[in-house]
């Protein structure tokens, strides 16, 4: 169990992740690193933050659903591009090896090992007066805080090996 339970503490922060909303005509998506799996309102859910300056975040204001799905290591090259690239600019996801197909209500990628599926159901802004002193000069020190985005989980897709 412990390991189990270490392995998950690791999903977001050692492995990364890729955010993405909209639909298959019209979507966009991020890496993320920061995240979270548990319970709310005796659902699953999934939390991730996202800055408002990054494009991904107007599609998660816009959009009733999102995915949160992980990769294989040797797509480590792609997940840094679409985590250092924005949308907005460049057709950020042609310039990877990932083929988007429809999941859901909303976005994944054909290469994930696993998509989690999720219903937006509570989202806010980071309350600056409350965020510690220290994390406030790390990380908005130029920009606004994150939002905090909790998913319900509608479903998860294994489409990789289990390891």
């Amino acid at each position: 169990m412990k390991d189990t339970i270490s392995k998950m503490f690791e999903l977001f922060d050692k492995h990364w992740a890729l955010v993405t909303s909209g639909n298959i005509d019209d979507f966009n998506t991020m890496t993320v690193s920061w995240g979270s799996l548990g319970t709310l309102w005796s659902k699953p859910i999934v939390t991730v933050y996202i800055k408002p300056c990054r494009y991904t975040h107007q599609y998660l204001e816009a959009n009733d659903h999102f995915t949160v799905s992980f990769y294989d290591e040797n797509y480590r090259r792609d997940l840094g591009l679409l985590g250092s690239t924005s949308g907005r600019d460049i057709d950020k996801v042609s310039r990877t090896s990932l083929t988007p197909v429809s999941c859901g209500d909303s976005v994944s990628f054909a290469e994930a090992k696993a998509t989690i599926v999720c219903r937006k159901i509570y989202w806010k802004d980071f309350d600056q007066a409350v965020i510690p002193q220290d994390a406030m000069q790390r990380y908005y020190a130029t920009e606004a805080p994150h939002t905090m985005y909790i998913g319900e989980v509608e479903d998860i897709i294994f489409t990789g090996e289990e390891e």
